[in-house]
């Protein structure tokens, strides 16, 4: 049986949080809670936290040992790109795109 959490909107870019789930993919859930810990990126401690949550949802489900569970799958999609102006000289003006990721995490047993 699954075990599955959702972070929607989190404000990081897919790109940068895709760098930490191929690192944890077809892990076992307590080693990948190691390794997140370890690791020095921003998008480790987002994919940390949602973790935590599908290990919750299958100790909520009573499916099997939350830390026993193999990580099926880590997506990671884009989100609502938000656009920032900034000024430049000349009257000018520069896009800046603050990205936004939806992240899923599922568990097997």
């Amino acid at each position: 049986m699954e075990s599955k959490a959702i972070l929607k909107y989190a404000r990081i870019a897919p790109r940068k949080v895709r760098r930490v789930t191929t690192l944890v993919k077809g892990k076992t859930a307590g080693d990948a809670m190691i390794n997140l810990g370890l690791l020095p990126h921003r998008g480790s401690k987002i994919v940390a936290k949602v973790l935590r949550s599908a290990m919750a949802n299958a100790e909520q489900k009573k499916v099997a040992d939350p830390e026993s569970m193999k990580i099926k799958s880590v997506l990671v999609d884009q989100g609502p790109t938000m656009k920032r102006m900034s000024p430049r000289a000349m009257g000018r003006a520069d896009v800046i795109r603050k990205r936004t990721s939806h992240i899923t995490v599922v568990l097997e047993e």
